[in-house]
């Protein structure tokens, strides 16, 4: 593994971990020997790995000039060279759509590489939409639910009346009433959502996910299997905890009903998220915590209406697990994404961190 190149200048170093570009410089056999954090983020792995990455495996260019060959031909004092929507495909992140700017280093035969995400700006839109629809969707169905809940107190009383005058075998009747009632008034509350502002305090959060894989193996007879991944090196996380239980339990039992009984897998992973966006608010450092199955996936037509109210695919479902497991993160000032192809489902739950957050409207960089 080559030594990671160290930097002098400690405001340089400041610099480079505060750009949202990622910066790497490459040896001519294309090993990384230096990245910044936002590199980090792209590339999916840590500085004390780089030396084991190589972009000529994750880089992928379809254009006539190769961007590799450009890498392995550059020459010291040769001018830069920017390439245009590179797909990047590194093993622990998602893929990404990059810029990618190759600048010789003058006093050594490495180069300077920058590479910028092209979905940053699409990806921030993405966010305020999801954000926004899920203020919409919450706020009709509490709207529905207090409809709903007025009435419902009515008919549960005058059941109650009425089953005092009837005969013992016409009670039957008014008791199924007063269940219905009963049930749709349950509903009705879930709903509505949590009534009460987050009550946060600093958490261990594998003593979270620990809790909650303990209740769903309960619930699943010791069947269910659950892997972890997590970065032992995540900051203190404040939180309200049976806030964050209750999000997390409803993404990971609706990660369970989609596996197969004998096949399906589950994995918590835990990763830092650098430079993100949440509605109009810019965030240096979150948690990531994804939640991955190897189920069949979810419909493209379907992914974009699973944290709606009363979407389900389940007969016996009631469409809101999804629903308040955003409400409860949002509460928090995070946010729950979802992508799924066949085979690989993932519900990241990103929270932010008590450290600098900024509206945007140019802090963003």
């Amino acid at each position: 593994m080559n030594a990671v190149m160290p930097l002098k200048n400690i405001e340089n170093n400041m610099i480079l971990d505060n750009l949202s570009t990622g910066v790497l410089i490459v040896s001519r056999d294309y090993k990384v020997v230096f990245m910044n954090p936002a590199a980090e983020e792209l590339l999916g792995t840590s500085l004390r790995m780089a030396g084991q990455i190589k972009l000529n495996e994750i880089m992928i260019d379809g254009g006539p000039t190769s961007f590799l060959d450009c890498l392995h031909t550059q020459q010291p004092m040769a001018q830069s060279y920017t390439y245009r929507e590179i797909s990047l495909h590194p093993p622990n992140a998602p893929e990404h759509i990059v810029n990618c700017t190759i600048t010789p280093m003058s006093d050594s035969d490495r180069l300077l590489v920058e590479i910028s995400s092209v979905d940053r700006i699409l990806k921030i839109t993405q966010e305020e939409n999801l954000v926004a629809q899920h203020l919409i969707a919450r706020e009709i169905a509490r709207g529905l639910a207090h409809e709903i809940n007025n009435p419902l107190g009515g008919l549960r009383g005058a059941a109650q009346l009425l089953e005092r005058e009837l005969p013992e075998a016409a009670r039957e009747y008014t008791r199924i009433i007063i269940a219905e009632a009963d049930r749709l008034q349950n509903l009705t509350k879930r709903m509505l959502g949590p009534n009460s502002l987050p009550k946060k305090a600093e958490l261990n959060l594998y003593e979270v996910l620990d809790h909650v894989v303990k209740l769903l193996s309960a619930e699943s007879k010791n069947k269910l299997r659950i892997r972890y991944d997590i970065d032992p090196s995540l900051p203190p996380l404040t939180a309200d905890r049976d806030q964050l239980v209750q999000a997390i339990l409803n993404i990971v039992r609706n990660a369970w009903q989609a596996i197969d009984s004998k096949t399906g897998r589950i994995m918590l992973r835990t990763r830092i998220a650098r430079n993100f966006t949440i509605g109009q608010t810019f965030h240096k450092l979150l948690l990531r915590l994804d939640v991955i199955d190897n189920g069949p996936g979810i419909p493209p037509e379907r992914l974009k209406q699973i944290f709606y109210p009363m979407v389900t695919s389940r007969s016996e479902g009631t469409g809101l697990g999804l629903t308040i497991a955003q409400t409860l993160i949002s509460l928090h000032g995070g946010l729950i994404e979802c992508l799924s192809k066949p085979g690989e489902t993932v519900f990241s739950i990103l929270l932010p961190f008590n450290h600098i957050s900024e509206r945007l409207h140019g802090k963003a960089g």
